[in-house]
């Protein structure tokens, strides 16, 4: 079989047993390692931590390469796809997935590597880069954006009302999420929507009593 036969089953058609040999291998990694190294890339981009986990990124390349080499083992033979399915059973991750778009990536990496190791690289292509524009797509998408916290600290324990007041001129959207006192002390935690938050805190450091006054922004689930 020469060489546009092979790219040919890579593409579009499969392999059967007889059809892989060490030309089909390199095919087929190649066209895996080339698509795996796209969504080294997408990840990169998209990423958005405080610290980027270099390592998570390069195990996505090599899941989809033994992926791959894992398929194309398994077509060889009835036998070895029997032992293979019996030895992978045994595997366990122990490594905690706390972002879930960390397990689309590497869902679509095993993915790729079947789709590839199965001879069908153009489908894999196909997914990868629909995939890839639909991320980028929902990801810029606009949509509403995450509440502040607002965090007092001040020595009049009835000063609270006052500072409610105040935040409501700048805020449409308000709640109270925590408010601690003690004999001499108030702690309060203040759910706010505001583009002004500047003005905000200099008008409530006027107040007397208050001792300190902050806004803290996060990504966590937005509220609507």
């Amino acid at each position: 079989m020469g060489f546009k036969d092979i790219l040919k089953k890579s593409f579009m058609e499969g392999y059967s047993s007889s059809d892989i040999n060490a030309k089909a291998v390199l095919t087929c990694m190649l066209f895996t390692a080339l698509i795996a190294l796209f969504i080294f890339f997408v990840y990169r981009v998209m990423t958005r931590k405080s610290f980027y986990n270099k390592n998570f990124n390069i195990s996505l390349v090599a899941i989809a390469l033994i992926t791959a080499g894992i398929i194309l083992t398994i077509q060889s033979s009835v036998v070895i796809s029997l032992g293979m399915v019996g030895a992978l059973s045994i595997i366990r991750f122990r490594t905690a997935i706390k972002d879930p778009m960390d397990l689309i990536y590497m869902f679509w990496a095993i993915s790729v590597g079947i789709i590839c190791g199965a001879g069908l690289s153009l489908v894999a292509i196909l997914v990868s880069m629909v995939l890839a524009i639909v991320i980028f797509v929902l990801d810029y998408m606009p949509v509403a954006k995450a509440p502040m916290m607002l965090v007092i600290t001040a020595d009049d324990i009835n000063v609270d009302d006052k500072v409610i007041e105040i935040v409501k001129k700048y805020s449409k959207c308000c709640t109270v999420k925590a408010r601690n006192m003690t004999a001499e002390r108030l702690d309060m935690t203040v759910e706010i929507r505001t583009a002004e938050d500047s003005k905000l805190l200099k008008e409530l450091l006027k107040l007397k009593g208050i001792k300190s006054a902050s806004i803290l922004a996060h990504d966590g689930e937005v509220t609507f």
